[in-house]
């Protein structure tokens, strides 16, 4: 029986991929910024915010946009490579949120941008206590493609059949904190070859290599090819965001 990867080894395996990681991820629209400021109550422009995870540095960059302090914490080297590529005048440490290379109470905010399901709670919520300022807050989002788009779902259930159901990750909120959710609704409209890429460069067709890769992107690209005919694809996403002040 094949075993499965671990969470160490699916998150590690961005590293290689790091260049295609960051040339075709979708980035966030600025709604998600102006809710991560509501619910939080407090403004990014002048805080100091630490982005864990901060892989080739999409939020971060975007976050800086807004005006932040801002620092990233990435423990690959290959997405830290790149991260200094795309962001040299963006401060980089290296560590992850099990293990925050971080002052105590020194940060407004911790940000994970599709990031904190590679943690382990157990560890990470009481860095992320430790790390952050009274009344911080700690903000975590996903963004993914809606499923109540019928190709979106359709694709969706493709791959989960390609893989398999579940996996090792998990969403689930820390019952403390208290929590408080918002759901972002955006899209991007971009060329066949950029949507296939995005999805070559999630860790599951990372682990599973580029023959298997290949042969399910050539049977996806004649099925989008007759769903997009002049090549461009509307991705419509979901952004779920999570904050809690500590």
């Amino acid at each position: 029986m094949t075993s499965t990867p671990s969470v160490r080894t699916r998150a590690r395996s961005f590293d290689d991929a790091a260049a295609l990681y960051s040339a075709n991820r979708p980035g966030y629209p600025g709604e998600l910024f102006d809710a991560v400021e509501e619910l939080s109550g407090r403004r990014l422009r002048g805080a100091r915010v630490a982005d864990v995870g901060a892989g080739t540095g999409i939020a971060t960059g975007l976050l800086r946009a807004r005006g932040a302090d801002v620092l990233a914490v990435e423990p690959g080297d290959g997405m830290a490579a790149e991260f200094r590529r795309a962001n040299p005048g963006i401060p980089l440490v290296r560590g992850d949120g099990d293990r925050l290379p971080l002052a105590a109470a020194g940060f407004d905010f911790l940000t994970y941008a599709q990031a904190w399901h590679w943690t382990d709670p157990a560890r990470s919520l009481p860095e992320a206590r430790r790390v952050l300022r009274p009344g911080g807050a700690l903000a975590l989002w996903w963004n993914d493609m809606d499923p109540a788009v019928q190709w979106i779902a359709e694709q969706d259930e493709r791959i989960r059949v390609l893989f398999g159901a579940g996996g090792p990750t998990s969403r689930t909120l820390p019952a403390e904190p208290a929590f408080t959710t918002r759901e972002i609704r955006w899209s991007r409209r971009i060329p066949l070859d950029v949507h296939l890429a995005n999805h070559a460069s999630h860790s599951a067709f990372l682990m599973l290599g580029p023959a298997g890769t290949r042969e399910f992107f050539d049977a996806e690209r004649a099925r989008l090819s007759a769903l997009f005919p002049d090549g461009t694809v509307e991705e419509r996403y979901v952004v779920t965001l999570a904050v809690a002040v500590v």
